[in-house]
């Protein structure tokens, strides 16, 4: 392979959920800067906008679809607006998540497990489902899963958005063998960017930085070049893995 073409992403169409800040705004971006023209969708248009304007006076492409990842026909009619404007996703990061409550697990209230399980899992699968039904038509294309370090080790009072990650490493796992044979990768990301609600919470961080080895927790665009990588021709045989970029908590 082409060493210049590694990262080359000209002429690919992405689609990243939850692009109105953090990582997937950073992943819009860095995608963009390397040739993909980019979708920026979040349940909210509140947000995109910044974002796209930010891409595009860079000199690059950004378009605005908002869409509530939890939300069944909001995703179907995302894909057939594409499909009425002859777009076709050829990388899709599933980037969006939820977190409504943080406490017991024995307190936890039947709408807060629905909204983070409808956000956080059936979301991602039912993205994956509508763009894998158009890569599949062309023979390629990556679904890129961002998790959490938290479907890996469960961390207290995060019980229901613990299980869902774990799922989503799962689906990872699972659609990777499945879409493989279609030539479409599904590789994942494992990630310590925490929430600002954990970040602001100076006794819990007091907490967590020890487990650290870098000793601090991660910006947002410190998850963008392994996005990147997993899109990009350079991971043309990765498929099914979790790739943890987690500052060494899980060594």
């Amino acid at each position: 392979m082409d060493s210049e073409k590694l990262f080359d992403l000209s002429g690919k169409l992405a689609l990243i959920t939850g692009a109105s800040r953090g990582i997937g705004a950073e992943a819009a971006k860095t995608l963009a800067r390397f040739g993909a023209r980019v979708i920026l969708s979040s349940r909210k248009r509140e947000g995109l906008d910044g974002i796209a304007q930010e891409i595009t006076e860079e000199g690059f492409e950004a378009k605005v679809r908002p869409c509530h990842n939890g939300d069944l026909s909001q995703i179907n009619s995302l894909f057939e607006e594409l499909d009425r404007e002859g777009e076709s996703v050829d990388i899709l990061v599933n980037n969006a998540a939820t977190n409504p409550y943080f406490g017991p697990a024995v307190e936890m209230e039947e709408a807060a497990w629905d909204k983070t399980f409808e956000v956080n899992l059936k979301g991602p699968f039912f993205m994956s489902q509508q763009a894998a039904k158009r890569m599949k038509q062309k023979g390629a294309g990556s679904i890129i899963n961002v998790s959490s370090i938290n479907g890996i080790i469960p961390m207290h009072g995060q019980s229901a958005y613990s299980i869902t990650k774990a799922g989503l490493i799962s689906m990872t796992q699972s659609l990777a063998k499945e879409l493989g044979p279609d030539g479409i990768r599904v590789p994942g990301l494992t990630d310590t960017k925490f929430a600002s609600a954990m970040t602001e919470n100076q006794e819990y961080m007091k907490r967590v930085i020890p487990q650290i080895p870098l000793g601090r927790v991660a910006q947002p665009d410190e998850m963008s070049g392994m996005i990147l990588f997993l899109a990009s021709p350079a991971a043309s045989y990765v498929s099914g893995g979790a790739f943890v970029v987690d500052g060494g908590i899980l060594a």
